[in-house]
């Protein structure tokens, strides 16, 4: 007699009162790695009938529904299934309704998704709220550092306040229309604060309401802000001379922390297609696959015009400039502060593929 295990899938009750969409997120959750069985309530009064059927690993409510609300509901959750996941989804663009759900105890806050890449964002959340417990991270985004946290923030444009624990420690970060603009922890303010709350590795965070009238002291991107921090490892093995260059590097890339002006970094092999060191970017693989085929198509251009070997390309644009450039075997893809003007950009590529070889 033959023994079989059934896999066990976790549940996840997705709750709106539009049918329509009810469908449209349960096949966009069908693309989830772990296969979780989804199941659907169109009101607050049903959803709470399913929950104290059977056990769920994961609840997914909307906010805004008539006679009983998202709010409501989640906040009877909360007293009678205290160990449920939560995640309050939302089209509404309300700082109100962010602050209220993150204080009823939710573990993510999601406007609805509507392009690809906030799709692939908000089902890696998901993933990562379904994981297991042992995992580290923050408030329930299990496998997301803080960096990706502030990402998710910065990318959806969102105006937030986070408030940040770990153990005995606290900080504050201030977001406005997807910027860093302040930040604090302990006595430390501005850029030192940020550098120190990101070196967290676990703990809590809360998004508050948003602090319109908070000074900017922070004038960076959060692109080139997250890449510093990125680096941070490496430059600590980085040893100066008394003149201020760098002595030691333990990698090209803690060498391109000195270089003033980058904001981002994506490096790959010749021929293919992964990304082989990413810095500062949110979608990597489709910058990726444009620096090959660009590289490619003025290798070809070239070619054509027997104008020999390709060794750089820059380009200006509204809201990044980029350098691409082919380094031994490895193509670079290098983004640039919008201050930057096209000759500092070629002077300081020059800078930068003399560090990469060396």
């Amino acid at each position: 007699m033959r023994n079989e295990v059934k896999e066990q899938r976790h549940k996840i009750l997705l709750l709106d009162d539009d049918p329509d969409l009810l469908a449209l997120y349960s096949e966009i959750l069908a693309q989830l790695p772990s296969r979780p069985e989804v199941f659907t309530a169109t009101n607050g009064a049903r959803g709470l009938a399913m929950l104290e059927s059977e056990p769920y690993r994961l609840l997914i409510c909307d906010l805004k529904m008539p006679k009983m609300d998202g709010l409501q509901v989640l906040s009877i959750v909360r007293r009678k299934h205290p160990q449920l996941r939560t995640v309050a989804l939302t089209s509404v663009v309300d700082e109100q309704f962010r602050s209220r759900a993150y204080a009823l105890g939710v573990d993510l806050f999601w406007n609805k998704p509507n392009t690809e890449q906030e799709i692939k964002m908000f089902l890696e959340c998901l993933e990562s709220l379904l994981g297991r417990d042992e995992e580290g991270g923050f408030r329930g985004v299990h496998s997301k550092s803080l960096v990706d946290i502030i990402q998710l923030e910065c990318i959806s444009q969102s105006s937030s306040l986070l408030r940040i624990t770990n153990g005995p420690l606290s900080g504050k970060i201030w977001i406005q229309e997807g910027e860093l603009i302040d930040a604090e922890a302990g006595d430390f303010k501005g850029e030192e604060a940020l550098k120190k709350i990101l070196a967290w590795r676990a703990g809590n965070f809360e998004s508050l309401a948003a602090d319109p009238n908070r000074q900017r002291v922070i004038f960076k991107s959060y692109n080139a802000l997250l890449l510093e921090s990125a680096q941070a490892q490496d430059e600590a093995r980085v040893g100066l001379n008394g003149d201020g260059s760098v002595a030691v590097a333990a990698s090209p890339l803690a060498q391109l922390a000195h270089v003033e002006g980058i904001e981002f970094v994506l490096a790959l092999k010749t021929g293919q297609t992964a990304p082989q060191t990413v810095r500062g970017l949110e979608n990597s693989e489709r910058i990726a696959t444009w620096t090959q085929s660009s590289l490619e198509r003025f290798r070809s251009l070239g070619e054509r015009l027997n104008a020999g070997t390709i060794e750089e390309i820059e380009g200006l644009g509204p809201q990044r400039h980029v350098a691409l450039a082919s380094q031994g075997d490895a193509e670079l893809c290098l983004g640039w502060q919008l201050t930057m003007t096209k000759d500092l950009i070629r002077e300081r590529m020059k800078q930068v593929l003399a560090l990469w070889v060396s």
